[in-house]
């Protein structure tokens, strides 16, 4: 963590600044920014699984689209 101490008769602003300056330098902020939306890798038995309940879902939804129990709305996006 970068550390900042007041010097005498600084401005509040000043002293901002030159911490912003100090966690630019340090690389802090940019690493953060990497790994701040990381997803570690499914394996292959969650990947298979959340694929055959999307076609059961949609399966069923054709299935109701097919008997009019289904009103077809519009996507958003």
């Amino acid at each position: 963590m970068a550390e900042v101490k007041r010097k005498k008769g600084e401005t509040f602003e000043a002293l901002a600044r030159r911490f912003s300056k100090k966690v630019q330098q340090s690389g802090r902020l940019l690493q953060s920014r990497k790994i701040r939306y990381y997803e570690p890798k499914k394996n292959k038995t969650a990947i298979r699984s959340a694929a055959a309940r999307r076609e059961e879902i949609n399966k069923k939804r054709e299935y109701l689209k097919k008997i009019g129990k289904l009103i077809d709305e519009p996507t958003r996006r």
